[in-house]
């Protein structure tokens, strides 16, 4: 299991060249080394063997060498073996391609997009430099399709340089977006999903946990660049912004690398989204464990996310816990044991005195035996099987079919011996379905790549995240669910405001005002609740504003009721006793009848107060205001008749005076009659014209609605006022004349004090009314109803009731006539 570095070297450089004779060796280009078997259809291939490269010069000529690959990177033979057992494969099959064998050219780019472009063109073209010692090959060299590269940044190169050729090219692990355009890169196709699905599935990964502030990190090249632009430009979409964005490249000088350390360090973001290849993300582990970085939450791409050899070299546990998107797991029988199974080569290349031919690695741990990035060799797998069912097709058509490889291969859909389905787009892509992946540290210190959902951008929008729930997955982590937010999530009742030149992550939560109402969190504006509503206390839910109306059931509506009915009942006593002592004489001298109709319209004034009491309706709002006003004339007009009656009787007394002629009884109830009526057409006018009607008014209290009743036509209303004041200044005036009359006739004094209370109370309540709120008005309004009904009754009629029942001896015929003396009430 410890067998060397150098061994393996030798084991899997001869591996290349287990295949039977006839196979062309390695070509004497230096500058151009490949592994080569010939065959009657040609596949290239492009693999990095090498990690890097570097220029050397020629010391003495002072020319520039061809590159030094440096640094073995056996995931590139890796890539390369998974294309050698699909080939082997298919040369092995009788129902794909029979009598035909394919042969292979694979190149080293050693990671130099300038090398790969080189050793695309000298596939395309086949002008390799051939020595005369070698043995020429049977076959054409140019190649029916290549197979790689690894990144997007050569295969955008390499694309861009063979399609004028029509040559496709299929990669197995370039991810970029812009490879999509068929317009740039009309040849090349690829096994793996483009980064717009995956770059898109980031972002709705990081918004699914509620990560709405986060940092980012992306490998300075078209991969890097384009993934990250399009993951940016959807989570703005989705409300997430990113504290920082920052690339780099692994040849970057050490003070880049810290300033993006120092980056990290100041940023508030615990989330990072690290858009970074396998180099990028190995380097930047080593750094981050340098300053001992951990307690991040990672979400990465399927260029490092499931890499196992990333997790081992992580021994500080900077990515533990992290989370991203992977190929889904796949299976090809056979192909490990092909892997594993090489054996040293008799050749030059290798020192048997180090090797028997008989060494096993299976049971060797390390990069090269690691099998966890078999999704990836089954691309590569698929790939191969895509070119064959390609020319499949065309061997097998007739003359006037399309026989050129790359239109074949679009259109191309099969299924592998493993039950993968595979075809390509309009784009050359295939579906696009993700495992999401978590990184999970077990006891003895080994990273789990657990499945914890699945991404499939075929499904509905809403159905392409499939998460287990996540507070499961991070029990299994021994974690709480990271959080990431620059401001924390506004509560139902507020709602958020952009700090001044911060992203719009950053906010201020801001109590929704009186009548506005947001309940959802995070609510970007508050709600204005309809009229009828208002904003409860925590300013989450609107509630039915309180309707306020002068009632029955409360203290002041209970209150004037009862004062009402007292009025009454004072008023019905006095009625009473009015028709009791009817025959005597201060009863009948001051006009029984004008007494008895006065006592009826001030019980009728004293009732109608109560329709101003109680929910206002259509019918209580006409009757309100016209009963008030027909009976308060026709109490006005009574008193006006008595005033008048006083003034009449005076002058009777004169000689030679026949007045009372033409104020007798019937003239009497005929004025009040007339006064009434006048009232009465008034109000007509105004019920037909523009009437009295309920009305819910919303603007007099902020969280209550006043149930009132609107005036209709104003000038209805002050004209039935106006009416009854008119009257009221007239009796008052001929009451304020007869003032002085000798006492016998003294009702004029009560008129004039009745008179006096009552427009003091109407003139005091028009601006009482006015200022009042809500019921207040109609309780004013009420009141005043009231005041004035029992100035009228106290003023008018309780002195006489208190002759009739206390001082009867004054009660008699000599006494109104005035025989007695004069000191009467």
């Amino acid at each position: 299991k410890e067998m060397g570095w150098a061994l393996l070297q030798l084991l899997l450089v001869a591996s290349f060249s287990q295949a039977e004779e006839p196979v062309c060796k390695q070509r004497e280009d230096p500058e151009n080394p490949q592994l080569l078997k010939d065959g009657d259809i040609m596949l290239g291939g492009i693999f990095s063997f090498h990690s890097s490269w570097v220029n050397s010069q020629d010391t003495y000529r002072h020319k520039p060498l061809p590159l030094q690959c440096i640094s073995l990177n056996f995931r590139g033979f890796q890539y390369a073996q998974a294309m050698l057992f699909a080939i082997e494969e298919i040369n092995n099959s009788t129902a794909l391609l029979p009598g035909i064998s394919l042969g292979y050219k694979i190149y080293d780019s050693c990671k130099s997009i300038t090398r790969s472009v080189r050793v695309a063109l000298a596939l395309a073209n086949g002008n390799e430099i051939i020595s005369a010692l070698s043995p020429p090959c049977t076959r054409p060299a140019q190649v029916q399709a290549i197979m790689g590269e690894t990144s997007s940044s050569p295969c955008m190169a390499i694309a861009t340089v063979i399609g004028p050729f029509h040559i496709p090219m299929i990669s197995h692990f370039a991810t970029c977006a812009c490879l999509s355009d068929k317009t740039k890169y009309p040849s090349f196709l690829r096994t793996i999903p483009s980064d717009y699905y995956q770059s898109r599935a980031l972002a709705q990964l990081v918004w699914h946990f509620g990560w709405t502030w986060v940092g980012a990190l992306r490998t300075n090249d078209d991969y890097g660049n384009n993934g990250m632009a399009t993951f940016t430009e959807t989570a703005q979409k989705l409300g997430i912004c990113l504290e920082y964005s920052v690339s780099f490249f692994r040849t970057d000088p050490p003070d880049k690398i810290q300033k993006i350390i120092d980056i990290i360090k100041a940023s508030t973001s615990m989330v990072i989204v690290a858009f970074l290849s396998l180099v990028d993300i190995d380097l930047l582990i080593q750094e981050l464990s340098l300053h001992n970085m951990t307690g991040y939450q990672w979400v990465g791409t399927e260029a490092w996310i499931f890499d196992s050899q990333t997790a081992v070299m992580d021994i500080n546990h900077i990515l533990d816990g992290a989370i991203g998107l992977s190929i889904p797991k796949a299976h090809v029988s056979g192909m490990r044991e092909f892997m594993l199974d090489v054996m040293p080569l008799n050749s030059s290349i290798g020192n048997q005195t180090e090797c028997t031919g008989h060494e096993d690695l299976t049971g060797v741990q390390n990069s090269f035996t690691d099998m966890s990035l078999m999704p990836i060799f089954n691309n590569v797998y698929k790939g191969v099987y895509a070119v064959a069912h390609a020319l499949h097709n065309i061997l097998s058509c007739n003359k006037t079919c399309n026989k050129k490889i790359l239109q074949r291969l679009k259109k191309i859909k099969f299924k592998t011996k493993d039950g993968d389905e595979v075809y390509f787009n309009e784009n050359g892509d295939p579906a696009a379905k993700y495992e999401i992946i978590n990184w999970q540290p077990t006891e003895h210190g080994i990273v789990d790549f657990v499945t914890v959902g699945l991404y499939d951008a075929s499904l509905p929008a809403d159905k392409q995240l499939n998460l287990l729930n996540k507070s499961l997955i991070w029990a299994q982590n021994s974690q709480q669910v990271p959080l990431s937010v620059c401001s924390e999530k506004c509560p139902p009742g507020t709602h958020k405001v952009l700090q001044k030149g911060k992203p719009v992550c950053c906010y201020d939560c801001i109590r929704c005002a009186e009548g506005e109402i947001s309940n959802m969190t995070d609510s970007i504006t508050c709600v204005r609740c309809h009229p009828e509503f208002w904003s409860n206390e925590r300013r989450d839910a609107c509630v039915k504003k309180e309707a306020e109306f002068l009632s029955y059931e409360e203290i002041m509506g209970e209150l004037l009721t009862a004062t009402s009915l007292f009025g009454t009942c004072i008023t019905a006593v006095v009625a009473f006793i009015f028709f009791r002592y009817r025959k005597t004489p201060i009863v009948r001298a001051n006009n029984s009848e004008l007494s008895f109709l006065l006592l009826f319209s001030l019980t009728l004034c004293f009732l109608c107060s109560l329709t101003f009491i109680g929910r206002p309706s259509e019918w209580s709002c006409m009757l309100r205001h016209t009963a008030f006003g027909i009976t308060f004339v026709l109490c006005i007009s009574c008193v006006l008749g008595k005033t008048i009656v006083v003034l009449m009787a005076f002058r009777a007394t004169l000689p030679g005076s026949n007045v009372m002629k033409w104020f007798g009884p019937t003239q009497q109830k005929l004025t009040v009659l007339g006064f009434t009526l006048i009232q009465v057409i008034i109000c007509i006018l105004w019920l037909t014209i523009s009437p009295p009607f309920p009305f819910i008014n919303f603007k007099k209290f902020k969280d209550k609605i006043i149930l009132e009743c609107a005036l209709g036509s104003a000038v209805g209303f002050w004209a039935v006022l106006g009416y009854i004041g008119l009257l009221a200044m007239l009796c008052f005036i001929l009451a304020f004349l007869a003032r002085k009359l000798p006492d016998n006739f003294n009702d004029a004094k009560f008129i004039t004090f009745s008179m006096l209370i009552f427009c003091a109370v109407w003139i005091t309540f028009i601006p009482a009314y006015v200022s009042s709120p809500g019921k207040f008005s109609v309780a004013v309004e009420i009141f005043a109803i009231l005041a004035s009904s029992f100035g009228l009754l106290f003023c008018i009629f309780i002195p006489k009731c208190y002759i009739i029942l206390l001082k009867p001896q004054k009660n008699t015929k000599k006494n109104m006539m005035g025989k007695e003396a004069s000191n009467s009430f």
